[in-house]
């Protein structure tokens, strides 16, 4: 088992984008767990910044999400998305960033936003944008601030996320509608437990939290669910009949500078 654990995180990916809440800190816990099903198809319902799957790099995976235009990324890098044919300026500038933004969001009020371009101004926008954060008001255009970064590394060479993800099936849409096999191994790590809920169009409520841990614990096969460490989220897993973990966290992003760990649940079935 450990020259599998080995092998698995020495072929491991960077994820391309900065992702609030990102899980590149919790693969090494997940780690010796996945090596002892990594024959299975991999299914992660909130794809996010993808450093789970790209941690554990499986063989066959089903990936989704419901924010259409973090989708439309990734189905770019599938076919291999190219920064300079793009035409967009990467350049960690304010009024570069001011036009970008504009222009993303002019592309999605004139139904483009799942163009090469749009894809492009998606990545610019998440590295220099504000904390890494993805947020869409009311009307569904991007409103994240730019960044207060002095430095802003751009990758301009997608092809090893293209040969890895062309491997995968990546989905948009609400996790209930993605198609799970009785046999796949489950890693769900949706929106946190908290009041922002504008990752995307119609947000993530406690009813939806709900929801997804009962259909998570109605899957018969292998299943690892986290979320920050709230009473009422290690309660209703706990009831479920999940084994349920606290770790903690870095808190990579905070909006009043507080840097300290963060609880977080990490919770377990059939594993």
């Amino acid at each position: 088992m450990a020259v599998a654990v080995e092998e698995i995180a020495s072929a491991a990916l960077s994820p391309p984008l900065k992702w609030a809440g990102g899980k590149r800190w919790l693969v090494p816990h997940l780690l010796e767990t996945w090596a002892g099903h990594r024959e299975r198809r991999h299914v992660e319902p909130f794809a996010g910044g993808m450093a789970v799957t790209l941690g554990l790099l499986p063989r066959r995976a089903l990936l989704g999400d419901v924010n259409p235009h973090l989708i439309s990324f990734y189905r770019w890098l599938q076919r291999g998305l190219d920064l300079r044919a793009a035409g967009v300026s990467l350049k960690n500038d304010r009024a570069i960033y001011a036009h970008n933004r504009a222009r993303f969001n002019e592309l999605i009020r004139k139904g483009e936003g799942e163009t090469a371009e749009a894809a492009a101004l998606f990545y610019y926008l998440n590295r220099t944008g504000y904390n890494g954060l993805c947020r869409f008001n009311a009307r569904g255009f991007f409103n994240v601030p730019f960044g207060r970064y002095k430095h802003v590394e751009c990758t301009k060479d997608f092809l090893p996320y293209r040969a890895t993800l062309s491997r995968y099936e990546i989905v948009q849409g609400d996790f209930e509608a993605i198609d799970i096999r009785d046999d796949d191994f489950i890693y769900a790590d949706p929106p946190y437990d908290v009041e922002f809920t504008s990752y995307a169009a119609g947000g993530f409520t406690w009813a939806d939290q709900r929801r997804l841990a009962k259909r998570l614990a109605a899957h018969p096969g292998p299943v690892i669910a986290s979320n920050q460490a709230t009473k009422r989220v290690l309660r209703l897993y706990r009831e479920l009949g999940f084994d349920v973990k606290i770790l903690d966290a870095p808190r990579r992003i905070s909006c009043d500078g507080n840097r300290d760990d963060a609880r977080e649940m990490l919770a377990m079935r059939n594993v």
